[in-house]
């Protein structure tokens, strides 16, 4: 059994941290309060609070480094002066890696194990912090998409201009999430200068794709990038095609997607801006989620050794391609409102509204004969025959006041709102007893048995909340941040009554978050926090009692995380440097793969980030990133029985790395030339729970090229650029997923 290592050091080494940025604020505050101001972007501190200039904190990137977000604060607030730790991916960072999926996109941000399952062409995965934050950690636009079971809503990457990563608690702003963090996509919004952009791609596998993003502003005469006018109207349309063959045998499909928006400004206090987006995707399944650890991880032999199958191919694939279909529709339609009343007071609000419809079916393997390792007589794979029928609606909407004054020596910038969030997942489940397939020669259209149904439902979530948050400048320096929040969520099962009881719950708790931080006139900012976490979740936990089969609904998820850092935005280049140290604990977490989820009980998460983002020079950028953390099951009993406590939990390493290094030249005959490189390290996680067998580490390379001149640009990037054949992760001895392999992408865009 594994047992907790370094406990003590790391709590001392917590302790004292935070202990050295109370005591060394108050001790430097006079030097700071005679550095002057501080510029970074063009965006600048301003004398009342610590908001930046409207919409800032949701603008383009530039190159790498992100100056103010709106992520952690819910105000566009200076990246550095949020007490938390936050990563930024800009559009121009994630069309450098060649990133074409959001999860993709945050390869390289720190704390972050992104695609534990490999290639996935229809879900982006995130772990934060040892955390699952895919179901309830992901957001648009600061509203949750809060998904449940297979009712989830797909973002396209070609749709945002960035993917933000808020580490650790967020309930205190949000309503929930997380405890480990959240991601929250920032949409691509109308700019205020004409432009238009066509460009097209295409991989090894191989998927093709053209894609547009047409962006006018009325009036129109003169408008440029760099000498933009205050128009009333803009807007702006964003589409993609994409289809072909895809990683494994037999995955293909093709997908769209198209978004419209428009922002009316009738002044330059107001500003009212509607979108809608609608997709469709029609695909055939890849490589499986579900393969064994012995014939992935390990070759697949024997426990005596007369029996050796070898390993899988990663390009295998067991579904049947006649019974395999995956077709998604999906449809957004949103507005967002801004209004200054005064030079202190602005009026917010924004709502959204989501549906989507997914049909699904596929066979995936379940070990040999459904054992572990393959023996005489049983050295095929088993199948099981899976299909499902969901329907999910979301709606959110989100109305505050912000406003800037002062009280004496103090400076505020207050924050009070309401919110609501309901969603509303209809789902039909069946499965059956597929037949095997041979490991090394497989039949895959042997007749299948039609699935029976064992799941039927509609569950139905609301929840309210009223929230305040107060960001404080005081002493020449010093930053605070205090936030308070009360939800109330009520939560339904209705379940068809032959498989299964219909369940409800109401409840309602506070949370917080408090912080302190100290600006140094170098733009040093040490910072402590702690924050609360209230997550409602949608899953019911079996039971049995007088011989049935009881539901009762999966208790929301609650913690507390303290967390001490500092940050570092150079004033003598362009740069965002954050390292931390956190220990957050969740209780009623839920563990487990999609089709037996149970509630472990308390779990701990408490380690170190750092991360890079840097501007170098005008050919030099670079990004990197580091992360160490002890995983552990405080509380928790597997669904043998059997104690979880001091066990690891499975699928996530506890060390994560990687660096990217970019160069353009300026100047030459390879003016216009752009190369990069970059390496990811992802550590040993552990397989099973209890911990029996462990995952190996990989370590990953890869490689960028582009040429620009005029207004063209050609690009490569390949990511694991040696093939590295590894395995990604495990959620069991028999539910195990091989990384992609080398991927190359070409693209050519041309923009005016």
């Amino acid at each position: 059994m594994r047992k907790s290592r370094g406990a003590g050091l790391k709590s001392a080494l917590l302790i004292g941290v935070a202990a050295s940025a109370l005591l060394v604020a108050p001790a430097m505050a006079q030097q700071a309060a005679d550095g002057g101001t501080v510029a970074l972007d063009e965006l600048t501190v301003t004398g009342r609070g610590v908001q930046t200039g409207p919409g800032s904190g949701t603008a383009p990137v530039q190159g790498y480094v992100p100056a103010a977000t709106t992520t952690g604060s819910k105000t566009d607030t200076l990246v550095q002066l949020i007490p938390q730790s936050i990563g930024v991916v800009g559009r121009q960072q994630m069309d450098d890696l060649g990133a074409m999926k959001a999860d993709e996109a945050v390869r390289y941000s720190a704390g972050v194990f992104a695609q534990p399952f490999g290639e996935d062409s229809d879900t982006n995965w995130f772990y934060i912090r040892g955390f699952d934050a895919t179901q309830t950690g992901v957001y648009r636009d600061g509203m949750q998409l809060l998904s449940y079971a297979f009712g989830n809503f797909y973002q396209d990457s070609y749709l945002l201009e960035r993917v933000e990563v808020l580490r650790g608690a967020s309930s205190s702003l949000y309503g929930g999430g997380n405890i480990g963090g959240i991601i929250n996509y920032v949409s691509k919004r109308p700019l205020d200068y004409d432009f238009g952009q066509i460009e097209i791609g295409i991989d090894n596998y191989p998927t093709g794709f053209a894609a547009f993003d047409i962006n006018k502003v009325v009036p129109n005469g003169g408008v440029s990038k760099l000498a933009p006018l205050s128009p009333i109207w803009k807007y702006r349309v964003t589409g993609k095609l994409e289809g072909g063959d895809g990683y494994a045998k037999h995955e293909d499909g093709i997908r769209g997607v198209i978004q419209g928006a428009a922002t009316y400004s009738p002044d330059a206090g107001t500003d009212l801006t509607v979108y809608a987006n609608y997709q469709h995707a029609d695909q055939t399944h890849g490589s499986s989620d579900f393969l064994p650890y012995y014939g992935t991880v390990k070759r697949a032999t024997s426990t005596d050794g007369t029996i050796d199958l070898g390993r899988i191919s990663r390009k295998e694939n067991f579904s049947d391609p006649d019974i395999d279909d995956y077709d998604r529709r999906q449809a957004m339609l949103g507005y967002e409102f801004r209004h200054e009343l005064n030079d202190a007071w602005t009026v917010n609000s924004k709502a959204r509204f989501a549906y989507a419809h997914l049909e699904e079916a596929q066979l995936y393997p379940f070990g040999y004969g459904f054992a572990e390792r393959p023996s005489a007589g049983n050295t095929q794979l088993a199948r099981i025959r899976f299909d499902h029928d969901t329907e999910s609606f979301s709606f959110a909407t989100d109305n505050s006041v912000v406003g800037k004054f002062a009280t004496g020596a103090l400076d505020h910038t207050l924050l009070f709102g309401v919110d609501y969030k309901f969603y509303r997942i209809d789902e039909v489940q069946s499965s059956s007893i597929g037949t095997s397939v041979d490991i090394r020669n497989p039949d895959l259209n042997d007749p299948q048995p039609a699935t029976s149904p064992y799941l039927d439902q509609v569950s139905t979530l609301h929840q309210a909340g009223v929230y305040l948050q107060d960001q404080v400048r005081f002493g020449g320096g010093f930053i605070a941040t205090l936030n308070g929040r009360y939800d109330r969520m009520w939560l339904d099962g209705d379940s068809n009554p032959l498989y299964g009881n219909d369940v409800s719950l109401e409840k309602g708790r506070f949370s917080g978050r408090a912080g302190l931080g100290y600006e140094f006139a170098n733009g040093l900012v040490p910072y402590v926090s702690i924050a609360s976490t209230f997550n409602p979740l949608i899953g019911y936990n079996p039971a049995v009692r007088n011989g049935e089969i009881v539901r009762s609904p999966f208790k929301p998820e609650t913690g507390v995380q303290y967390e001490a850092g500092v940050k570092y935005a150079p004033t003598w280049f362009s740069g965002l440097f954050t390292a931390a140290i956190f220990d957050l604990t969740k209780e009623n977490y839920v563990s487990g793969p999609f089709n037996a989820q149970t509630q472990l009980g308390k779990v701990r998460s408490r380690g170190f980030e750092f991360e890079a983002q840097a501007n170098l020079t005008e050919n030099w950028k670079f990004i990197g990133s580091f992360t160490a953390y002890d995983l552990e099951i405080r509380k928790g009993r597997s669904d043998t029985g059997a104690s979880l406590k001091g066990e690891q939990p499975f699928l996530v390493p506890e060390i994560i790395g990687s660096a990217f290094l970019d160069y353009t030249f300026t100047n030459s005959v390879l003016k216009g030339v752009s190369l990069g490189g970059g390496v990811r390290y992802l550590g040993k996680s552990e397989a099973t729970q209890p911990n029996t067998v462990k995952v190996p580490d990989a370590t990953l390379f890869d490689v960028a090229a582009r040429y620009e001149w005029d207004a063209y640009k050609v690009s490569l990037n390949v990511t694991n650029l040696f093939d590295k054949r590894y395995v990604s992760g495990c959620q069991g001895i028999n539910v195990c997923s091989y990384g992609e392999g080398r991927r190359a992408l070409v693209k050519a865009s041309y923009t005016w």
